[in-house]
Formats: structure tokens, sequence, C-alpha cells
């Protein structure tokens, strides 16, 4: 685990999600390696085997399809955890390390016969699989054990009493005294191989804890901004910096909930925010419905705007179809508060259109994307005076003239 991820949650769990399905096509590579292990077996022409009445080859290759299968299972339910994929790994490497062993009996030859089987590839294989997993652990642990049976085999062939030991090259190709000094080699090439898998896997996890980060940014920007919106910020060719803007034809939305402040003075905290929160959630999927940004959350307010963030030929009608849809769901929420004996509570609302600066303001430290200009001042002033008004609604003649433009129909 690294920096990136710990005390991340949701970064974990992501992860832990692609951990899970990399374990299921580890199990189908397994069982693909342990497939063409058996029609290698069974459809290649036979060599000369010993006088033994029976063939230990194909029962250790129907004694491992049971793990195979059973792992499968697991894999695919989410059910590996990290005691169980070690084991996967040392049963493997056992599986592996039991079939070379047995070529020697199988075949009536001596003890380093089975050094010279050219299945101890498949040990490679293996290792190579447990890169599926974002975890180097189990890469250098597959390299260990690989290598720990490999020294086993080694060590058997040596202790029986008919071995000889050879330095020449020749006899040890074309006979069977064992070359101490090639066997060590085949060990430390395994050893090898996975330590240069385990450092490209613990790479490949540091960009993956990146790049799941920026996705989960993404998605949190997304909650902020409507999506193409989101795909301009994040495709920007240079870092946003403060100063940056664009000049917009826009309009403004200016949200207000009415008796916040005396809601806050008899109840307690917690219900305070979830009574904001509640708000926030219904007016801000109206807000995105329409096509509109949310700028920013001012307490028990809401500041929106239509055509800022990105042209909107039609922005003062989606700004006002917006106002009207969310004093419709205020509506419907007050009337859900009346019936479950709560007292209900209303919005307020502003509306203005005009040229305004959309841009980023703030230091390198901290930035934010907003609106500057007189229709936000307007739209925050007609929000204060729908108050006095008999509609909780306010907009601009300017504003209601270039909705009717742009196809609004009261």
């Amino acid at each position: 685990m690294t920096a990136l991820s710990q005390g991340n949650p949701r970064i974990l769990a992501a992860i832990r999600q692609e951990d899970q399905r990399a374990e299921w096509i580890a199990s189908l590579l397994q069982a693909a390696v342990l497939a063409l292990l058996s029609l290698l077996y069974f459809v290649a022409p036979k060599a000369e085997m010993s006088q033994w009445r029976f063939e230990p080859v194909p029962l250790l290759l129907a004694a491992y399809w049971p793990v195979v299968l059973l792992r499968l299972w697991l894999s695919a339910r989410g059910r590996m955890g990290p005691w169980l994929s070690a084991a996967a790994i040392v049963g493997d490497m056992l599986a592996l390390a039991g079939l070379i062993f047995s070529f020697h009996l199988q075949y009536g030859q001596p003890a380093p016969f089975s050094l010279k089987a050219p299945t101890f590839a498949y040990f490679f294989i293996f290792i190579a699989v447990r890169t599926l997993r974002f975890d180097w652990r189990y890469v250098a642990f597959a390299g260990l054990v690989a290598a720990a049976f490999w020294g086993l085999l080694l060590a058997y062939a040596l202790a029986q009493p008919d071995t000889r030991l050879t330095h020449s090259f020749v006899d040890y190709i074309f006979g069977m005294p064992v070359l101490l000094g090639a066997e060590i080699d085949k060990i430390i090439s395994l050893l090898a191989v996975a330590a240069i898998l385990a450092a490209a896997v613990a790479r490949s996890r540091r960009l993956l804890e990146r790049a799941t980060r920026d996705a989960i940014a993404q998605h949190d920007l997304a909650r902020f901004f409507p999506g193409d919106v989101t795909e301009h910020i994040l495709a920007s060719d240079k870092p946003l910096a403060p100063g940056d803007a664009a000049v917009r034809e826009a309009s403004v939305l200016s949200l207000d909930l009415r008796g916040f402040t005396g809601y806050t003075a008899s109840h307690t905290p917690r219900q305070v925010m979830a009574l904001l929160g509640d708000f926030q959630q219904r007016m801000v999927a109206v807000i995105f419905a329409h096509g509109g940004t949310v700028d920013k959350f001012l307490g028990d307010g809401i500041l929106a705007h239509f055509g800022a963030a990105r042209p909107d030929p039609a922005h003062a009608a989606q700004c006002l179809r917006a106002a009207v849809s969310c004093g419709a769901a205020a509506q419907a929420w007050a009337q859900e508060r009346v019936a479950a004996g709560r007292s209900p509570l209303h919005i307020g609302a502003g509306c203005a259109s005009g040229e305004v600066l959309f841009g980023v303001v703030g230091d390198a430290r901290r930035l934010e994307l907003t609106v500057i200009g007189d229709a936000v001042n307007l739209s925050a002033k007609l929000e204060k005076h729908s108050k006095t008004t008999p509609s909780p609604l306010v907009a601009t003649a300017a504003l209601w003239k270039r909705a009717q433009q742009q196809g609004y129909d009261a």
C-alpha cells in the first residue's frame, strides 16, 4: 500500500474491485494452463515409459482439476482473500513441481531426469499470472515459492546415490549428470524475473492509484458541473490559473431558503444540516436537469448560472424554467413536510441575465471557477426583493423578454 491509498477507503475499495476481477482472470488462466498441460500430455505421442502399472502424470493432472475449479468458483464470488490467494500460489507451484518430479518415475529414469524437463518454463507463467493483481507481494511470493520448489527438486536429485555432478556443459546436456551452476542459474532466473515483475507491478500500482484518484475526483467534479464542463476542465491543455476567464452571455439564478434562521434556532445542528442537505439535493437536481451549473452554496442559498460554463443560446429560457421548476419542487417539499407534521419551508428566487465573466479566481493552492458581473449582483438583489413581492420568483424584464425569444412559454 502506498501513501496515495493510505487512509482513502474509496481508492482502496476501487482497487480491491480491480483485484477481485484480476483474481478471476488469474483463475481462468490457471485453468487454461492446466488444460494445455492435460491436452499436451494426452494428445502428444508418448515416449517409452517405465514398466510401472500406473502413470503418475495423468493422476496428478486429474487430482489438480478440482482445486482449479474450486478456485474459479471462489474468485467468481470475490472470496479469494489474501490467505487463499497465497495458498493458491503454493498450490500452483506444488502441483507443477509434483508434475516435474513424477517424470523420472513415469519414464524410469534417474532423479536428475526431472531437472531437464521443459515444463520448468511453466514456473515463469505462474509467476507472470500474479502480475494481474496490483500487489507486488504476490509476485515476489510466487517467485520465492517457485525457487524453493526447484531447490527442493535439486536437493532431491543430489541426495540420490546414483547422481553424479559434472563441470562439463556437454555432459550435462547429453547425459544425466547435474551441472550445479546451471541449476542455480535457474533459481536465480526465477528470483530475478519475479523481482523485475514485482517492481513493475509496484509501479503500476502507483499509477493505478493516481488514475483511480483522478477518476474519483472527476466523479466528484461532475457533481458540481455538467458532464461536458467536467470534460472541458480535465481536457484543458494547460493548468487552470487565476485570471483565466471568458466573457459570456449568461443568466444567473439565486435561490434562498426562507425561514432558515428561525429553523436553526429551534433545531439541533444535525437536524439543520439534514434540512440543508434535503433542500440542496432537491434544488441541484432541478438546476442540472435544465443544463445549469451550481456556482456555489451560500449557507442556505444557491448560486447557479446558465450559459457561462458552456455557451447556451437558450440560457435565459433555461434559467427561467429552472427557477419555476425549483419553485414547484419547493412547493411539493413543503406539502411533504406538512403531511409529516412538520412546518413548511419555502424558497425565494431571483433571475437576471447579461454579460458575465466566467473564470478562475484564487491562488495556485486554492482555485474556484465562478461568475462575476452585474447579472450576478442583480440576481441576488432580486432574490432578496422577492420577500416583499407576491411571487417568490422575481426576474428582470430583459431576462423575461430574452427567455420568450428563446422559446420560453409561460
